[in-house]
């Protein structure tokens, strides 16, 4: 009898031993990972640019670079997109190469010589499509022909590129004296026709090859609701819109020359 509850106890010891050992082995399933969080991607400062825009950036290229490569073009084409996104200077890039006494006289006049287009407008469009610069230049804003030598102690030289040498403004302790520019990650470049730049107090004009005649004053009105009366469709070419005896004609004024507009803020108007 002693024996078998004995061997019951030794049994059940070794069943609870069994499950014990069972209960320690066993680990909790972790919990579904939650899903991470979308990083949110920070808006990117946004400048507009017309063709205008593009061809002024290609005669800064061209007229600074020595008219030398595609090296020397992106190095002097990320001078211009630094000065355009650092605040302190025009919010356009022909208002940044057209300002006085900062690029090559003629500048804006000159002109590009056929053979340099293709090299060009790579540079140009790598520059404004897809946020390419020159990574040697880094911050800087600034550059003269090189071995030439100055007697100030500001100047930070960061590269030597298409015969210029390029210079950030630095104080002693080594900290820039000019706004910094904004990295191309942060930068987005939108076209926009050059129409569409024109302030809005320029209203739309009446094409003059298409007279449009206007409706007697209603007197029930402030709007008048009067019809028009047209011989045949707008659409049709060869017949014209005659307007009624005795009503005025709207007499469209030309379009502002381009050239002449001002764009933004106070950049000066600029002669192509």
């Amino acid at each position: 009898m002693r024996a078998e509850i004995s061997f019951a106890k030794s049994l059940g010891g070794i069943l609870f031993v069994g499950l014990a050992a069972a209960s320690c082995t066993t680990t909790t399933k972790p919990a579904a990972t939650a899903a991470k969080t979308a990083q949110v991607q920070p808006a990117k400062v946004t400048f507009n640019y017309t063709a205008k825009d593009r061809d002024c950036l290609k005669r800064a290229m061209y007229f600074e670079s020595q008219h030398s490569d595609e090296d020397g073009y992106l190095a002097v084409g990320t001078v211009v997109m630094n000065r355009l996104t650092s605040g302190a200077y025009p919010q356009s890039i022909c208002g940044v190469v057209a300002q006085e006494k900062q690029f090559a006289p003629g500048v804006m006049t000159r002109e590009v010589k056929s053979q340099a287009e293709p090299q060009l407008a790579t540079a140009a469009d790598a520059i404004l499509m897809k946020g390419a610069r020159h990574p040697a230049v880094k911050d800087a804003m600034f550059f003269h022909t090189d071995g030439l030598k100055f007697p100030y102690n500001n100047m930070h030289y960061v590269t030597v590129a298409g015969g210029n040498a390029f210079y950030e403004k630095r104080d002693p302790n080594g900290t820039l004296q000019t706004p910094a520019p904004l990295p191309a990650y942060e930068v987005a470049m939108n076209y926009v026709p050059g129409e569409s730049m024109l302030p809005p107090q320029f209203e739309a004009l009446i094409p003059s090859a298409v007279p449009v005649p206007l409706p007697a004053p209603d007197p029930m009105s402030t709007a008048s609701t009067a019809q028009m009366h047209i011989t045949a469709p707008v659409t049709q070419p060869e017949t014209s819109i005659e307007p009624e005896p005795g009503m005025p004609i709207a007499i469209p004024t030309p379009r502002p020359a381009y050239d002449s507009v001002m764009l933004r803020g106070d950049i000066p108007a600029i002669g192509g």
